[in-house]
This record gives C-alpha cells, structure tokens and sequence, in this order.
C-alpha cells in the first residue's frame, strides 16, 4: 500500500507544481487554493508511504514523480518546448525512480 500512496503523493506533487504556476505567485485566489490542497495531499500521502518505505526511496521517487510529470505537464499544457533531449531526460528520472523500486530493500 506503501506504494500506492507514494504514487498519489507524486501525482498531487505535479498538482502542485502545475497550480503554482497558474496561481501567477499566488496572486490567483483559485489556482492558490488548488496548489495548497495538492500540496497538502501530497505532503500527507508522502507521510504515509514513508511509514513502509525507506525515507531515501521514499522522497527520491515523490519528487522524480513530481519533477517527470511537471516537465511533461510544461510542454504539453504550457507549450515549454517538446524535443528529444527533453524526453530523454524525463526517461533518465523515470528510470532512476525505478531503479530505486528494483533495488529497494
């Protein structure tokens, strides 16, 4: 179950990470409440997947998850640029996190 948390808690972190942006610094009353409630969630889920995973794991993978998804979110929803050496990079995270699931102890 740890890991299912741990898997929300990323999705909630890209949330975040996509709220932030469109809160325009916080000056956005809706979007700010948006990415306040991710982050809580996020912080939470987090809190409960730690309870079964190591803490190294844990976090590396919430914020692979987090970092994966707001630069897919960015070229898709913001149009930051999609190019292969984007993608390649997004693939090297994703496979670091799962590196870390293959090896966890």
């Amino acid at each position: 179950m740890a890991w299912v948390y741990l898997l929300l808690a990323g999705l909630f972190e890209i949330g975040f990470a996509v709220g932030l942006k469109a809160s325009n610094g916080f000056s956005r009353p809706l979007p700010t409440l948006v990415t306040l409630i991710c982050l809580g969630i996020s912080l939470w889920l987090l809190s409960l997947a730690m309870r079964g995973l190591p803490l190294g794991t844990a976090y590396a993978v919430w914020t692979g998850i987090g970092s994966a998804g707001a630069v897919l979110a960015g070229m898709i929803m913001a149009r930051e640029g999609f190019d292969l050496g984007r993608i390649f990079c997004v693939l090297l995270i994703l496979a670091g996190v799962a590196g870390l699931k293959i090896l966890e102890k």
